[in-house]
């Protein structure tokens, strides 16, 4: 026993001290961060058990839930500095589960599935539509992950999988509102369903907000904007919510016709 618990002398140039060797290395996981994320990755859960429940508002809704919790997750472990390598891979997770496949499975649930009245081979198209988003979801986030260090922060490269899961959940919610038959709905579903997948992945610019300043004066006429957008949020959240999250959705194409049809101009 005392053989073994003889602390090897450490090898001269380490620079290592008697002391250093007896201090504990600590290791663990700061919880407040985490329980933002933990709380995101359980509103999905919970929207993917109302999906198969037929609760497709309240599916919806988790989502959106899910979207707030996951912005404040990041937020609260720079404010407190606690962001760590585990707290990011955590995140990612929790983002596929709650932008991925929980959006993918209500889409389906709602509106994908009943394109097999038009026959087998719509049927198994609206089974890969959802597929395919939650694929998208995934390179989305790997290539984020990839490139997280070198990328701008002023701009996201593809539309981002919080907004493109919105924008599927707003869609089904909006639809729930105004009593909408899944039948009428599956074209359109599946139009949205494989557009926003096809933002996710691709190169088009999206602004990201965050090098918008709340700590900044502003004019006292635009301060009436922040009640002006609670007033209208309140009259109709499901209709408020997809318009919003779907014009920013189409911002970067739009954008970018403009652009080329600039250049265009200009070499005539």
């Amino acid at each position: 026993m005392e053989s073994r618990l003889r602390r090897v002398p450490p090898a001269a140039g380490t620079g290592d001290s008697d002391e250093d060797d007896r201090t504990p290395r600590r290791r663990g996981i700061f919880l407040l961060p985490n329980l933002f994320t933990t709380a995101a990755l359980f509103a999905a859960f919970y929207s993917i058990v109302s999906s198969m429940n037929g609760r497709f508002a309240a599916a919806a809704i988790a989502i959106f839930v899910a979207l707030v919790l996951d912005g404040l997750d990041g937020r609260v472990a720079r404010m407190t500095g606690t962001a760590t390598a585990f707290g990011a891979q955590y995140d990612s997770i929790s983002d596929m589960v709650a932008f991925g496949i929980a959006p993918a499975l209500v889409a389906y649930g709602f509106a994908l599935q009943a394109l097999a009245a038009y026959g087998p081979i719509w049927a198994k198209i609206g089974w890969l539509a959802a597929f395919f988003y939650a694929t998208a979801t995934g390179l989305r986030l790997a290539r984020f992950n990839a490139r997280a260090a070198t990328q701008s922060k002023r701009f996201f490269q593809g539309l981002p999988c919080p907004s493109a899961a919105a924008l599927v959940a707003g869609l089904v919610w909006f639809a729930q509102s105004l009593g909408l038959s899944a039948y009428s709905l599956a074209i359109p579903t599946l139009v949205v369903t494989v557009v926003a997948g096809l933002l996710m992945v691709s190169n088009l610019g999206y602004y990201s907000f965050k090098e918008v300043r709340l700590d900044r004066r502003l004019a006292f006429p635009s301060v009436l904007a922040v009640p002006l957008l609670f007033i209208l949020v309140t009259l109709s959240p499901p209709g408020v919510l997809f318009g919003v999250f779907l014009v920013y959705a189409v911002s970067a194409p739009l954008w970018w016709l403009v652009r080329l049809n600039r250049r265009r101009l200009r070499r005539q």
